[in-house]
């Protein structure tokens, strides 16, 4: 199984960003004003939808995005996160936000055009729309989340961070989203995936953290995503994933490690694994490059079928 050897980190080039072509647009899907961002040549022989990870947002998955110019990508802000609203016709669960994402490829008319991409939490939602029958020709899970998250290699850190957000949850909202945006716990979490040494990237990437960590409509729909978040796991519905599937995981994941990733792959029936040395669960921040680069291959491989 091959592995990718980590390139001296900087902060991500997103210059090239401004060389696509894009637009931000919105549709209603299941009751959420979902806000998605259309980026790259509308001919592309390859479009890419993505579900970007808990507490995240578009802006995340742009400087992977960056890096493949000549694939078409759309990233819609998850139902409750950054600009779209909370769901209203399906709970802020594995399942209704999995069924959000079926609907959304249905009223895109991309169902069965588009390869899903997603990352940590949108792994598991990606996965879970597969596995009951989303029609695509593949997929791809970057920092897939193979096992609970409460048996990741930092247990006492993840049962701090289930009593975190559960007492959040018990608060009126405006204590509650005190709570869950607090600088210092933003910080803290961002300090502890960030694996990188170069300054520069982790200055970065705390920026980032505290930009975008808390564009998020209501403490409820987050208490209701963190719960679905530790629900659920790729591992549950591995052997039903019935299409070809790359799986991009970090070798200093903090969330899953390592071996429960290889042994994910051995049980998706058609998966092939990339490992990225020297990075955790910020891949899409510390190594975009290769991400791009394990994607475009995986790509190219899809054609060649």
């Amino acid at each position: 199984m091959p592995k990718l050897e980590q390139m001296k980190p900087r902060p991500p080039d997103l210059k090239a960003l401004e060389e696509l072509p894009g637009k931000k647009r919105e549709i209603e899907v299941l009751g959420s004003f979902t806000r998605y961002w259309d980026y790259g040549p509308r001919d592309a022989r390859w479009l890419i939808v993505a579900a970007h990870g808990y507490r995240g947002e578009h802006h995340g998955l742009e400087p992977v995005i960056a890096h493949l110019p000549g694939v078409r990508v759309i990233v819609p802000d998850m139902p409750g996160f950054g600009e779209s609203s909370p769901l209203t016709e399906a709970p802020h669960s594995i399942a209704g936000y999995a069924d959000w994402l079926e609907a959304f490829l249905d009223q895109l008319h991309v169902l069965g055009k588009a390869v899903l991409l997603g990352h940590s939490f949108g792994s598991i939602i990606a996965s879970q729309a597969v596995s009951t029958g989303l029609n695509t020709p593949g997929m791809i899970l970057m920092n897939p989340i193979a096992i609970s998250g409460v048996k990741g290699p930092k247990r006492f850190s993840t049962w701090l961070t289930v009593k975190f957000y559960r007492t959040a949850a018990k608060l009126p909202e405006r204590l509650a989203k005190r709570m869950l945006g607090n600088w210092a716990v933003v910080q803290f979490m961002s300090v502890i995936l960030a694996k990188t040494k170069d300054r520069a990237l982790r200055k970065w990437i705390h920026q980032e953290h505290h930009r975008y960590f808390n564009n998020f409509s209501d403490s409820r729909t987050v208490s209701e995503a963190f719960e679905a978040s530790v629900s659920q796991n790729v591992g549950d519905v591995a052997e039903k994933i019935g299409v070809p599937t790359l799986l991009i995981a970090a070798e200093l994941d903090d969330i899953t490690p390592i071996s429960a990733n290889y042994a994910l792959a051995k049980t998706i029936p058609n998966a092939k694994i990339v490992v990225l040395e020297g990075v955790g669960h910020l891949i899409h921040y510390e190594q975009p490059e290769l991400a791009a680069e394990a994607i475009t291959e995986f790509l190219n491989g899809l054609g060649s079928q």
